[in-house]
């Protein structure tokens, strides 16, 4: 009996210790700190996660291993001080959890336990957007932004420069950008010189300038007709 006993104890030891740790999944990016968030170290997919038992200070965060949606919002200046909304939405993933924790310390607050498996929602990195990868990319926009003419400018070329610049910058803190859509939402006013500035190149190039600048001048001119349809109203006849 006592041998089997003995025998027995490598094995209960084992049960408890598989009981007590859970593994970090691919899908997931695990990194720790026993400091209060001093340092901090990554556990590669398969290993076992320790738990803080009796650590005050453990802290575990569970960072998505996959790509996540932000978006940017914010006014800038184009060249010759034209003023645009700029809306700028963008996928990314997160590439070095070590170096993207540090710039985002209070996500470990976000996990109430510190021994739950689950990946924090990516909901939970809004604050993160902001402080990491948005301030970057607003950087980086404006800086191209204030060389490029609104009337000439290739979407599709700036968002591969706007790619690519951020992706430069935010290397070092661990994320890398898939993609960037962006939009510009331009006043009325706008609108119309870029109308007008497009439709005198067309003019120009047909050596038609004097002609354009007519019709321009015309069109600034005419009085804009307003088609309402409206119901005849009926009106009741009192009955004598």
């Amino acid at each position: 009996m006592r041998n089997l006993f003995n025998l027995m104890i490598p094995v209960i030891g084992v049960l408890v210790i598989l009981q007590s740790c859970n593994y970090a999944k691919s899908n997931q990016q695990v990194v720790i700190s026993s400091d209060c968030g001093m340092t901090w170290k990554k556990i590669n997919a398969g290993d076992a996660v320790p738990k803080g038992v009796a650590n005050p200070c453990y802290m575990k965060v569970v960072i998505p291993n996959y790509p996540m949606q932000g978006d940017s919002r914010f006014i800038t200046n184009l060249k010759d001080r034209v003023r645009a909304f700029v809306h700028i939405d963008y996928d990314y993933s997160i590439t070095d959890p070590l170096a993207f924790i540090r710039q985002a310390k209070f996500l470990g607050k976000a996990n109430a336990h510190a021994d739950s498996e689950g990946a924090l929602d990516p909901s939970a990195f809004e604050g993160a957007e902001n402080m990491v990868i948005d301030k970057r990319i607003r950087d980086v926009s404006k800086a191209i932004f204030i060389n490029e003419d609104i009337v000439e400018l290739d979407q599709a070329e700036i968002e591969n420069k706007l790619l690519d610049v951020s992706n430069k910058v935010l290397d070092t803190l661990g994320v890398s950008l898939n993609f960037i859509t962006l939009t510009f939402d331009l006043d009325e006013q706008t609108r119309q010189a870029i109308d007008v500035s497009t439709a005198m190149k067309i003019y120009e190039s047909k050596n038609l300038s004097d002609l354009g600048k007519s019709v321009i001048v015309q069109k600034a001119g005419a009085a804009r007709v307003v088609v309402e349809n409206k119901q005849p109203e009926i009106k009741m006849i009192p009955e004598e």
